[in-house]
């Protein structure tokens, strides 16, 4: 009668290959989840950066003196945010900071995390050019 099945030698190959895998993948899925929550940041950025442009289009003096983060409600006032407009699953709006306006109404605007239980630490700031760079 000849028996089927693994050898105890079989199952722990295996068992050993699975472990080098998941060792290898997930530093690399870490870095994969660290990136798309940072995608929230940089739509909240833009988002500014269009309001702040059609501000700018009324009132080009004001605008170029619109600077510091948006948790403050008369800067929300004026691009027209409603309170919670900027408020997301890993970012508020204490974390979006405009840095500047320049003379073409166009804005830096630097959004730092850590605030919320979930979200990346670190920063990054939406430049004039539209790079988005880690500081």
């Amino acid at each position: 009668m000849k028996r089927k099945g693994f050898t105890l030698v079989e199952l722990m190959v295996v068992v050993l290959i699975v472990g080098i895998l998941a060792s290898v993948a997930i530093p690399l899925l870490q870095g994969r989840i660290d990136s798309s929550k940072w995608s929230e940041a940089n739509a909240g950025a833009g988002t500014i950066r269009t309001a702040i442009r059609a501000y700018f289009a009324e009132n080009p003096t004001a605008a170029q003196a619109l600077t510091g983060t948006l948790d403050v409600a008369a800067t929300q006032a004026v691009l027209g945010f409603a309170a919670t407009d900027l408020s997301g699953t890993y970012f508020v709006p204490g974390d979006y900071n405009i840095d500047s306006v320049n003379a073409q109404g166009i804005a830096v605007v630097t959004v730092t995390g850590g605030s919320l239980p979930a979200s990346p630490a670190g920063s990054y700031t939406l430049a004039v050019n539209g790079a988005w760079t880690k500081n």
